[in-house]
């Protein structure tokens, strides 16, 4: 399994809400539909960062992640929402467990 970590800084505080919404309506069948995919995460860590995470079988699945990340950015016109580029991490997954998580 393969993972992609993006961070976004200096994100438009003022349209986070507006953020989250689109990734969940349009963003989020947009990666699932990729092959590989295996799961996705949009972190709100607060003063103007978003991270995300994508879990996919290879690391081409992932890197097209990326792809379509950055177009979905353009297509929703939110380029003034992401000032600066994602630091982008991607690499094989070597360690891990999951559990069922339970939505508060």
């Amino acid at each position: 399994m393969h993972a992609t970590i993006r961070r976004y800084e200096a994100v438009d505080q003022a349209r986070t809400r507006e953020i989250v919404k689109k990734a969940d309506d349009s963003l989020l069948p947009r990666l699932s539909e990729l092959p590989g995919f295996n799961g996705y995460y949009l972190i709100e860590a607060g003063n103007g960062v978003l991270s995300s995470i994508g879990f996919f079988d290879t690391a081409a699945h992932a890197e097209e992640s990326t792809r379509v990340a950055s177009n979905w950015i353009r297509s929703e016109q939110l380029e003034t929402a992401f000032p600066n580029a994602p630091k982008t991490t991607n690499g094989e997954v070597v360690v891990h467990e999951t559990r069922e998580l339970v939505q508060a």
